[in-house]
């Protein structure tokens, strides 16, 4: 082996390591007259911890959904969400709900509210129901699947509802949050100015609209702009809207009454 000589001193030179063959460089087999290529090993599949984790908000969030004393009691009675018992307690106190009343559910999927208007209302009233998400289908309550923004759907809303106008207007329509408050608040505010234009269309006088709203940046304008429609306007908290919640209902009564 040849030598390289560094201050008097004789070192000797490594030869480098020859380099591992790969499975292409390897022979191959040979069944019965058949050559067969040894095939390359698959990838490790991505165990739990290579796999995106959720949030520590989204997690605890889904805690604390399942163990919701309105979650259970909505699975337990069978509704289709935790949100009719926001209405069942109004509905308590103010009776919006009765026998033979006309009725629109703005934002109605998926159904409790419509579910539970019906069971009140009765067959000889008429409960139209609208929402961008589909919902199935509820005993009694005509639903209109579309964004009824769009003139088509709110064609096909107004013809539900037919030539008399109604007695009372719900939504709880809510955007998809996207957890800041300068991009949620103006959606929400929207959304509660979209009920109330539309309750102006359809509302018979002395009619009712509840509405839900969250507390923010133009609040105060859309409390306002009811009490100049409305004989009657006050704010409310259910037990089952969350207490960290903005969520507020806005419960305007007496159309055309000011």
């Amino acid at each position: 082996m040849p030598r390289r000589s560094k201050n008097g001193l004789t070192i000797p030179i490594c030869e480098p390591r020859a380099a591992r063959p790969t499975r292409s460089d390897m022979p191959k087999r040979s069944n019965n007259g058949l050559t067969i290529p040894i095939c390359e090993p698959r990838a490790a599949r991505p165990t739990r911890s290579d796999m995106p984790k959720r949030s520590k908000s989204s997690a605890r969030w889904l805690a604390e959904h399942a163990s919701d004393e309105f979650v259970k009691r909505a699975q337990r009675e069978g509704w289709r969400s935790r949100a009719v018992f926001k209405l069942a307690e109004i509905q308590h106190t103010e009776r919006l709900l009765r026998q033979g009343i006309r009725c629109v559910d703005l934002g109605a999927a998926p159904g409790g509210w419509s579910q539970y208007a019906a069971r009140i209302v009765g067959g000889a009233s008429r409960i139209v129901a609208t929402d961008i998400l589909p919902m199935d289908a509820i005993p009694g309550v005509d639903f209109i699947l579309g964004d009824f923004r769009e003139e088509a759907v709110l064609d096909q809303v107004l013809s539900a509802i037919g030539a008399a106008k109604v007695d009372l207007v719900l939504s709880d329509m809510a955007p998809n949050m996207a957890g800041i408050d300068a991009v949620d608040q103006p959606k929400s505010m929207y959304l509660a100015e979209l009920a109330l234009e539309f309750a102006d269309r359809v509302l018979a006088p002395g009619g009712d609209l509840l509405v839900k709203l969250f507390q923010g940046a133009g609040f105060e304008e859309i409390i306002k702009a009811a009490r100049s429609r409305y004989g009657r306007v006050v704010t409310k908290k259910p037990k089952a809207s969350r207490t960290r919640s903005p969520e507020i209902y806005l419960l305007a009564r007496q159309f055309g009454m000011v």
